[in-house]
């Protein structure tokens, strides 16, 4: 199949967290030294596919990202047999702040906001991803989070929310996670982008996507080529 048109497309909507953000690194990064400290080993995939099925369970109790984060922590303890102190799980939730894009990240949306306006759907808190958006650097149209619609992707709608705000823009979402967003979106009839990251921190299901893409670089260098050749 031929790369996506930019010419076809008036915004590109993103995931944010594991496809922007290396999440799997920033949750790795900072569990790992805390269980070191208690004497517990466990090798990185199981940190990952524990935090995959456990953050959507606990999401389906409505609470903020933040303490979405302190759970899973909490049950993390219970999983290996020690009990995290109040500063420790809040630590925890505020490192979410801190994750750092992946290498390709800030140029490839540089290259990709100048032929189309960019908007962020994202399963997190507005202050988490106020301190990330500082790191992506580039203004996005619209930013629709778990916080403003009360729900967390897979839900549609999260979804609902981004097309009710882009209002009739011909929108393509580019994501990482099979399970929150390249299903859902697909089902709902968008056309979607895969980014195959690695450090997947999302739980594995089928799905089709439109596009699939090695990393976002390359998505941009398809996406921005198509339209240079069109102009």
């Amino acid at each position: 199949m031929a790369d996506p048109d930019a010419g076809d497309y008036d915004v590109l909507t993103f995931d944010c967290y594991g496809t922007l953000i290396d999440w799997g690194a920033g949750i790795v990064g900072f569990l790992q030294p805390l269980l070191l400290e208690r004497d517990a080993h466990v090798i990185d995939d199981f940190l990952l596919e524990f935090f995959a099925e456990t953050e959507p369970v606990v999401q389906k109790d409505g609470v903020a990202y933040a303490d979405v984060l302190r759970e899973v922590l909490r049950r993390l303890g219970d999983r290996l047999a020690f009990s995290p102190a109040d500063a420790m799980l809040d630590a925890f939730a505020a490192s979410a702040g801190d994750w750092e894009p992946f290498p390709d990240t800030v140029e490839a949306l540089a290259r990709l906001g100048e032929s189309v306006d960019l908007a962020i759907i994202s399963n997190v808190d507005n202050a988490i991803f106020e301190r990330t958006a500082v790191k992506l650097g580039v203004e996005f149209k619209h930013v629709i989070t778990a916080e403003d619609v009360g729900a967390y992707k897979p839900d549609p709608r999260m979804f609902d929310a981004a097309r009710q705000a882009l209002d009739g823009d011909r929108v393509l979402h580019v994501a990482q996670s099979l399970y929150h967003d390249i299903a859902p979106a697909s089902s709902l009839g968008l056309d979607t982008v895969w980014i195959q990251r690695d450090n997947n921190a999302a739980r594995r299901v089928r799905a089709s996507p439109t596009w699939t893409f090695e990393s976002l670089a390359a998505f941009a260098d398809g996406f921005v080529g198509t339209q240079a050749e069109g102009s």
